[in-house]
């Protein structure tokens, strides 16, 4: 129990820009998405979606915040969803491995994106007719790019813009 104490200092507080960027970046993604849904009668909202936004815009240096580990992790972990949906049901034990298959793939593939791990859930619960494997392309790939578009105008704004840190794998500066 002496190790759940913590004794650790918070982290510092964040500067002016990067609170503003957490705002506006969360504002413009989900109103772009929610704009799409009322355009396109697609229901382009998931709730991973604004998990996703705390990470790109407020923790964008994270490797859980790179373009590929948004926009794979998600692509997997949502057809993990409706393969366990459409392949075994929707069971309290379909979704448990669901979940636990999601994160071991996006660890094998290198793709982490904790909020990814919820898309197994929300598609197991949504049902069968609700969603389909078009779910994939619309809202997951085209939701996905949407966010990682807005991060990089967004993360980049100011001299401390630098996003982001990798896109297949080499590090900026590094060969």
């Amino acid at each position: 129990m002496k190790k759940l104490r913590g004794g650790g200092a918070l982290p510092p507080r964040p500067k002016f820009i990067q609170l503003m960027k957490g705002l506006v970046g969360g504002f413009f993604g989900i109103l772009i998405l929610g704009v799409l849904s009322q355009l396109t009668e697609v229901p382009w909202l998931m709730a991973p979606f604004g998990a996703t936004c705390v990470i790109l815009f407020a923790a964008p240096a994270s490797p859980l915040a790179q373009p590929r580990n948004v926009i794979v992790g998600h692509l997997v972990t949502s057809a993990v969803g409706l393969t366990a949906l459409y392949g075994f049901g929707d069971s309290i034990i379909v979704m448990s491995l669901a979940v636990g298959v999601a994160i071991m793939l996006m660890q094998c593939l290198r793709v982490v994106h904790p909020p990814a791990g919820a898309n197994p859930l929300v598609i197991i619960l949504a049902g069968q007719g609700t969603v389909g494997f078009d779910y994939l392309f619309m809202p997951v790939l085209i939701g996905s790019v949407v966010l990682v578009v807005i991060a990089s105008v967004v993360n980049n704004y100011g001299e401390e813009g630098n996003w982001p840190i990798y896109w297949h794998g080499l590090s900026r500066g590094k060969k």
